[in-house]
Formats: C-alpha cells, structure tokens, sequence
C-alpha cells in the first residue's frame, strides 16, 4: 500500500521512510521543523499507555487499552513488533493485526487499526492501559498528545534526511476545535469520524512518525494521530480520528479474536 524511500538518523542508521501512495493524503509533508512544537518533556513513566510500533525501526505509537491490545492508526498496518515503556522497555511481537473494514487510504476516514499482542503485557507502574472514552471529545475541552520529537531535514534531491530523535517523550496540551472550524480547515476532507485538535494561529502541533499515537482526555483516549496538512501551520490544526465512534467496533473485534 505505501511506498518507501530511505532516511539516515543523526547518529548514522538508515530505515525506511513511509510514504502514502501519490493519491492519497500525505499525513503531513516535509519541512525542517517536523515536530511535536511548543511541547515540554512529559514526566519519568506518566503515561505508560504509551507504545511504540516497530518493524526494526520505529515508525508509528500507539495507546494500549487492555492487556494485549493497542489501538493505533490503519495506516500504520505494518509487520509490527510493540515497545512498551519508554524507561523500562519491554518488547511483545504484534500476534494479529486488525485494520477497519471500511478504512479509506485514498482519505484517511476510518483511519483505526487494532494490534493483538502475542502475549499479555505486565501491567506495573512503567506500563498500563488506557480506558476507551465514555462521550464523544466536545469543542473546547484541552486534551494532551505525547510523542518523540524529531527533526527532518532534506539532504538532497534524492529525498535523504536527517533526523534528529529526543532523548525524552514529550507532551502537548491544546484545545479540540467545534467540526465547523475543522471542516472549514479542510474543505470536503472531514469526515464525521474525524476530529480537529490545536491552535488555528499555529505554532503548537503534533508531528510524523507519532501517527497513531493517543490523544487523551481525564483518562480516556479520545483520538489517535492521523493527519494534518503541515505542521504547526496557521490555520492547519492536526486531524485526529474519533475513537468513540469505534468503541463498538473495538469490544466486538476483541471479543470475535480472544
């Protein structure tokens, strides 16, 4: 489904670098502030929900919701190994990997993947779950993201970048915006599955390779990472998937693979 290119991190491994097919809508594009902007460094083990999806390298995150399953995005559908915890890791190869019926690549709607670990985490203090949201997110509320920062700069003509990776997980607060901001953002690109999270002046905004990555709110995940136009552009806010719309979808795939 997607293509790839090769980038080279700052201390000199090459990995693969994802792209979406040339129809479909980019996550975001390249410029050399690809970042999580006007973020802080998340406290030692504060959110232990948090997993990184690799295939030999890191490529997408994700919230773990029980004790052998992640919710990420569908366009992260991957051969996948689980990292968990960002201080004490631990790694769980992914056993089955579950994308939404209807997702749609060429537009990113429905854009959710559910991960079965190959075994039960251990739940402790540097690893937990995250509960599924009650009501769906309302206009205004001040959710939180989390996620590495990381730099990309072009190197040449012939797409290799360098990319510069956070020694800590960091974290960004900003407000969801009403559907109407959203869609005025994105003409005839929002769908009802889809939710708007950020500031409209820019300069605060979650970034690539966190694609997937939850978005919570009083200890419930509300969205995970799916697209933006940009990066902290004005009037370009991150577009998140509403994981309440899939809540039943989420309990009945669980319970058809235990």
């Amino acid at each position: 489904m997607r293509q790839t290119n090769v980038f080279t991190l700052k201390k000199g491994r090459s990995v693969p670098l994802v792209f979406h097919p040339p129809d479909a809508l980019m996550a975001a594009p390249f410029h050399d502030d690809d970042k999580i902007t006007g973020g802080y460094t998340c406290e030692e083990n504060s959110l232990p929900y948090q997993v990184s999806l690799n295939s030999g390298y890191h490529f997408c995150r994700g919230p773990l919701i029980s004790e052998q399953w992640v919710v990420s995005a569908a366009h992260c559908y991957n051969r996948i190994q689980v990292r968990l915890g960002d201080h004490n890791i631990k790694f769980i190869n992914a056993a089955k990997t579950i994308r939404h019926p209807r997702y749609n690549w060429r537009i990113l709607d429905n854009d959710i993947l559910l991960i079965k670990l190959s075994r039960p985490a251990i739940i402790n203090a540097y690893v937990s779950t995250i509960s599924l949201p009650t009501a769906p997110p309302a206009p205004g509320t001040i959710v939180s993201f989390s996620g590495l920062t990381h730099i990309l700069t072009f190197f040449d003509l012939f797409l290799i970048l360098t990319v510069n990776y956070p020694d800590e997980l960091q974290c960004l607060e900003a407000p969801v915006l009403t559907q109407a901001k959203c869609k005025a953002c994105y003409l005839g690109k929002i769908t009802d599955n889809m939710f708007c999270m950020g500031f409209l002046e820019g300069g605060k905004d979650s970034c690539r390779l966190d694609d997937g990555g939850p978005v919570a709110c009083n200890g419930e995940l509300q969205g995970v990472v799916s697209w933006d136009d940009g990066c902290a552009q004005k009037n370009k806010p991150g577009d998140y998937t509403k994981v309440y719309n899939y809540e039943n979808w989420i309990k009945d795939t669980i319970a058809a693979n235990s």
